[in-house]
């Protein structure tokens, strides 16, 4: 398997991905659930975030420290992928907040962008691209190209599950983009949705 791939090993992440997978979760729990597994992943997915020293006044005298010194850029796909930018927020409150909208034709399988929202050059230096599900991949990649047209250096791919075929695909097409996921299933059944997976995710949070 692809050497992008970081699967998470969090005790808390494989708690909740189990209650999520669950067919008897409701709406409200599901969505409670993919906001936490995001924080969680967040936190995994950005260790490597670069610090600059800053120096604060505490009640008690001056004290060294670090602070954040990249802007960072949620790029949810529309529309599964917004379930995931609360958990963040709660985690990275300062962050911006990018739409880009695709659906997959369920004939060919392949992403269709409706919904572009960037602004003309990038204002951030690390790109967050998040998905719950990377099935086929090629929603991922088409976000990646876009982010990468728009001038994007640093970007991470932030999802839930993965199928191997997503993996590989991200990964063959954008060998430079670290997958963070909380599980890899074993496979795409002939409908393009992971198995054993958790079904649709956007129908599971929004009810629909």
């Amino acid at each position: 398997m692809s050497s992008n791939l970081r699967i998470s090993s969090h005790p808390l992440v494989k708690h909740k991905l189990t209650v999520l997978r669950d067919i008897a979760t409701d709406h409200r729990k599901f969505r409670e659930l993919v906001r936490e597994l995001a924080l969680l992943l967040c936190y995994e997915a950005t260790q490597d975030l670069r610090l600059a020293p800053a120096t604060v006044n505490t009640p008690m005298g001056e004290a060294s420290g670090w602070e954040a010194s990249e802007v960072i850029g949620l790029v949810p796909i529309l529309r599964a992928g917004l379930g995931l930018v609360d958990g963040i927020q709660e985690l990275l409150p300062t962050v911006q907040v990018w739409h880009i909208g695709l659906y997959r034709d369920e004939e060919t399988l392949r992403p269709v962008e409706y919904y572009n929202k960037l602004p003309d050059e990038p204002t951030v230096q690390v790109c967050l691209v998040l998905d719950p599900m990377l099935a086929t991949g090629g929603s991922a990649i088409a976000t990646v190209n876009i982010l990468k047209r728009w001038g994007a250096r640093r970007i991470k791919y932030l999802g839930i599950l993965a199928a191997p075929e997503g993996v590989e695909a991200l990964s063959e097409a954008h060998p430079d983009v670290p997958i963070h996921v909380a599980e890899l299933d074993e496979r795409l059944n002939d409908i393009g949705f992971i198995v054993p997976g958790l079904g649709d995710a956007g129908d599971r949070m929004f009810g629909t």
